[in-house]
């Protein structure tokens, strides 16, 4: 049985699956500059002993699946950072990074997943075909390069995941897809109550929208951690697979992640309450760390 296999047969039996935190946001916090356009996309040609320490900070620190550092690597997302010649490499490398950071921490059971999301820094949205196309061929680097999971990251509209999730189940490796919900300016829902995505369409409409899909688990990701809560309700109510929370913790979405972001024993108490509810599968993200991570194990 293969090490997502293994760890799908322990949340189909109740078990608490611990996974890794920020990479984006540590990369930052770590010194690695910025990719104009890309965020911390870069990383992994630029300063790949970075970020392979950084997985293997979080392995060390208990996370049971690490995701490679591809959430800014997308094809769109280069070419508007002027590098898209080197999408492949850096696609390949990051998950490279990955599973040579579970090797050298002796962690074999861990899951190397890559992260797809179809997000812009500057607001340029690719047609819906193209944004299929992009997705397919990221998740085919990412396969090749020894992802064993691959999970659609901050998914803020219907039209938009389908597309990417069409694309990313192409390379015939397991799914999971995390949706982000609220403005990150105010509470997730509007005046009539409904919670809802960042683009405003209610979040239940889009785990409905999964129906025919194999999809493994579903998470509310790239969420402030003050509006889990919210947020689990119509999750709770429309999703009956593994359900998980990455949420992240800061006075802002692009840099400035660190003067203000939840502490780690404030981080597990909130993360208590959501066990409780039923959530099995849980991280963090931008603005969190290993240590984070590290009191999110005492959880298990």
């Amino acid at each position: 049985m293969d090490t997502v296999k293994r760890m799908m047969a322990r949340l189909a039996a109740g078990q608490l699956v611990v996974i890794d935190g920020a990479t984006g946001s540590e990369c930052e916090r770590r010194g690695v500059p910025q990719l104009e356009g890309a965020w911390s996309g870069g990383a992994a040609l630029s300063h790949p002993d970075i970020v392979r320490q950084i997985h293997r900070d979080y392995l060390e620190a208990g996370a049971e699946l690490i995701i490679a550092n591809t959430f800014g690597t997308h094809r769109h997302v280069l070419e508007t950072a002027g590098v898209a010649e080197d999408f492949e490499a850096y696609n390949r490398r990051a998950v490279e990074l990955t599973v040579e950071a579970r090797a050298e921490a002796g962690v074999e059971d861990a899951v190397v997943a890559g992260g797809i999301s179809n997000w812009t820094w500057k607001g340029e949205t690719p047609p819906l075909d193209v944004l299929r196309r992009n997705a397919a061929d990221q998740a085919a680097v990412l396969a090749t390069g020894g992802a064993e999971l691959l999970i659609l990251e901050m998914m803020i509209d219907i039209d938009r995941m389908r597309a990417t999730l069409d694309g990313a189940i192409t390379a015939g490796l397991p799914v999971w897809v995390g949706f982000s919900c609220g403005s990150w300016a105010g509470t997730p829902s509007e005046d009539d109550g409904v919670i809802r995505l960042v683009d405003g369409e209610p979040l239940a409409d889009g785990i409905d929208a999964l129906d025919g899909y194999d999809v493994g688990a579903v998470f509310v990701m790239h969420t402030p951690v003050e509006l889990i809560d919210a947020c689990l309700t119509p999750a709770l109510e429309r999703w009956a697979g593994p359900l998980g929370v990455y949420a992240h913790s800061s006075d802002g979405v692009y840099g400035d992640w660190f003067g203000q972001g939840i502490s780690p024993a404030a981080h597990q108490a909130a993360a208590k309450g959501w066990i409780e509810r039923g959530v099995r599968i849980i991280g963090s993200c931008c603005g969190t760390g290993p240590e984070h991570i590290r009191a999110l194990t005492e959880l298990r």
